[in-house]
């Protein structure tokens, strides 16, 4: 009989680790909350190592009808008057060095070429997790929806991937406090026809200036323009992708910068504002028959832009660790998918943490500095680690009983 998975969390973790585990031959279920699918972030980088996997998946063929190919570059910009201080060719070289392109895409249109990939009944919907138990033989999972109802759903194991407030996450390790870097990210979508000609590019480009960096590049199929802008918080505390910021704050915190990236953001009509917290990687991921997976395993800061492929990654390994396992050793395959995905995702959470500081510099020797070695630097090459891991290896060990 096939394993029964009941994955909670229908985010683009969890969706990935539903299609994988049905394509390995598990029975899969995706528990969300939400009435519907639908991801309220923005923007998303798609680096090749996410391309790669997708690959693996048959879906990457997909993703020029809605993402951008950074085809151009990558550039780090001076943040008064735009001057370039780094640019690094994308596209081919990107294709030479890593096996794939790197693309930009909006969160929602990923999300939703997952969605496609999966069966109906693979997604039940309006079911919020309350709880888990996990008694030995298998898992008991409850459930409310918005009408009142109570559901009960019995399963070989769960799989926590409900994200950075994670209600699976106490049944595996004892929580602890979230870290507050101090920071908050402004996140808003513009028209390209109201953006800056220099934004529409396929380009991703990053503003650093003191205390604070501002990032933009296109999506969707280059009808949008992604930005975000990282600055210090303040009194801002609310950790939501939900939660609605002001405009004008957003414009104020970049007063005196160049005039275009000032027009990008003024062009913008609503923006979502939230605290930044990390997570110290955790001692397991997994307990008895319940693991984590993505952000309730490894939230991490943005500033590498690996989130999603970090979780994704996770999916992969997941269902190979789980295929041909039976309800009795499952908890052993659990066991070796932390063992191989744990590592890597704690080494990208850490090495995300601190990269503020040398974005946000003051002008002064230490920036002047930073500025060199950015000209004279390769990042590209510099992040072969983490663009050029080999999933395969990763892979064949799952794999090994």
């Amino acid at each position: 009989m096939s394993l029964r998975v009941a994955i909670v969390g229908g985010g683009l973790g969890g969706l990935a680790a539903a299609l994988c585990l049905r394509r390995a031959g598990i029975e899969a279920t995706v528990f969300e909350a939400a009435a519907e699918l639908r991801d309220v972030g923005a923007g998303i980088v798609v680096p090749p190592n996410l391309v790669r996997v997708l690959g693996l998946l048959g879906l990457a063929e997909r993703l020029p009808e809605f993402a951008v190919r950074l085809d151009a570059a990558w550039e780090f910009r001076r943040w008064n008057d735009g001057r370039v201080l780094s640019v690094q060719a994308m596209g081919d070289e990107c294709v030479r060095q890593y096996g794939a392109p790197c693309y930009v895409a909006h969160r929602a249109d990923l999300l939703a070429l997952l969605q496609r990939a999966l069966p109906p009944e693979g997604v039940q919907l309006d079911r919020r997790c309350t709880g888990v138990v996990d008694p030995g033989e298998g898992v008991s999972l409850a459930f409310t929806d918005t009408r009142g109802g109570r559901h009960e759903v019995a399963a070989d194991i769960a799989i926590g991937a409900d994200g950075i407030h994670s209600v699976l996450s106490p049944s595996v390790v004892q929580p602890e406090p979230a870290r507050f870097s101090g920071l908050c990210a402004f996140r808003c979508l513009v028209p390209a026809d109201e953006a800056p000609a220099m934004a529409r590019r396929p380009v991703q480009t990053l503003w650093l200036g003191p205390g604070r960096h501002f990032v933009h590049y296109p999506i969707s199929a280059g009808r949008l323009v992604n930005v975000v802008a990282i600055v210090p918080a303040g009194d801002w505390r609310t950790e939501s992708w939900t939660a609605e910021g002001r405009i004008e704050d957003l414009q104020q915190q970049f007063e005196g910068w160049d005039p275009r990236l000032r027009q990008l953001a003024a062009s913008a009509t609503l923006t979502r504002r939230w605290a930044l917290y990390d997570r110290t990687p955790l001692p397991t991921w997994t307990a008895g028959r319940v693991a984590l997976l993505g952000d309730a395993a490894h939230a991490m800061l943005p500033f590498f832009a690996q989130g999603a492929a970090q979780a994704i990654e996770d999916a992969v390994v997941l269902a190979e660790c789980l295929r041909g396992a039976t309800a009795h050793d499952a908890p052993q395959a659990l066991q070796r998918y932390d063992a191989i995905r744990r590592p890597r995702a704690s080494r990208v959470q850490l090495m995300s943490r601190g990269r503020e500081l040398r974005n946000h510099l003051p002008d002064g020797p230490a920036q002047r500095q930073r500025d060199a070695e950015l000209a004279a630097g390769n990042p590209l090459r510099d992040s072969a680690w983490l663009y050029g891991h080999d999933l395969d290896a990763d892979l064949r060990q799952a794999a090994t009983r």
